[in-house]
C-alpha cells in the first residue's frame, strides 16, 4: 500500500521572527496558510487582500442568469476572481451553488438583481453597455468584436442560453467560434473564454504573469 501523502498547498507556520506588517494575520503566521490564494497573499488578512484587489480591479463586470439554480455560477465567480472583474451580478434567484467558487467568492464583490430589467437599469445608471455572450442566430463573432473596456458581459442559463429579455437590452450578442458537433459549450467555459478575450484586448499581460 502506498504511503504517499497528498500534496500540501500553501505554506506552513512562519519560521523565525514574525514580520512587522499590519496586513499579515497572526493566526495564519502561527498555524500556516493553506488558502486558495496566490503566493503574494500568503499570511495576509482577508480584508487586506480584498483592499489590494479593489485597488486593481478591471472595469468589466460579469453577469449570469440564475433562473434554475445554475451549477456553473460558482465556476463563473472563480474565473471572475482570476481575471479580476469589478463585480459579479447574479440575475434571478439570489441563492446559488457556491461549491464551484472554491471560496473565491470571499474576495469577489457580488451583486444581486431580481430581474433582467433591474440589471439593465443599473447598467444604464453606471454608463455600462450590456454585452450578451451566446451562440445564437444573429450573433457576431467574439473574436472580432471590439469589446469595450468598461462593460457588463452577460451569460445565460446552462442549456437554454440567454433569455429574450437580455437580448433585448444587450448592445450586442457575441458568439464564440466552435468547430465541432456540439451545439454549445459549458456556460462556465464560455465565461472564461469571454473574460480572457477582454484581457487580451485591455489587460496588462505582464502584470498577469507576475
Amino acid at each position: 500500500m502506498s504511503t504517499d501523502e497528498p500534496p500540501q498547498h500553501g505554506l506552513g507556520p512562519w519560521e523565525g521572527e514574525w514580520p512587522d506588517d499590519p496586513r499579515l494575520d497572526p493566526e495564519l503566521l502561527e498555524h500556516g496558510d493553506r488558502r486558495n490564494v496566490v503566493d503574494r497573499y500568503r499570511y495576509w488578512r482577508h480584508d487586506a487582500i480584498v483592499a489590494d484587489l479593489d485597488a486593481r480591479r478591471h472595469p468589466f463586470h460579469v453577469a449570469i442568469e440564475n433562473w434554475q439554480h445554475d451549477l456553473n455560477i460558482g465556476s463563473v465567480v472563480r474565473t471572475a476572481n482570476a481575471f479580476l472583474a469589478r463585480e459579479v451580478h447574479i440575475v434571478g434567484n439570489r441563492r446559488w451553488n457556491r461549491r464551484g467558487a472554491m471560496v473565491t467568492d470571499r474576495y469577489q464583490h457580488i451583486r444581486h438583481h431580481p430581474t433582467v430589467e433591474d440589471l439593465a437599469a443599473w447598467a444604464v445608471a453606471e454608463g455600462l453597455p450590456v454585452i450578451g455572450i451566446d451562440n445564437l442566430p444573429g450573433s457576431v463573432p467574439l473574436e472580432t468584436y471590439p469589446l469595450p473596456r468598461a462593460c457588463v458581459l452577460v451569460f445565460g442559463q446552462e442549456s437554454v442560453g440567454l433569455s429574450d429579455a437580455v437580448r433585448e437590452v444587450a448592445e450586442a450578442t457575441l458568439a464564440i467560434a466552435q468547430y465541432g458537433s456540439t451545439r454549445s459549450i459549458n456556460a462556465g467555459a464560455a465565461a472564461a473564454i469571454a473574460m480572457h478575450a477582454w484581457v487580451g484586448r485591455h489587460g496588462d499581460i505582464a502584470a498577469g504573469h507576475a
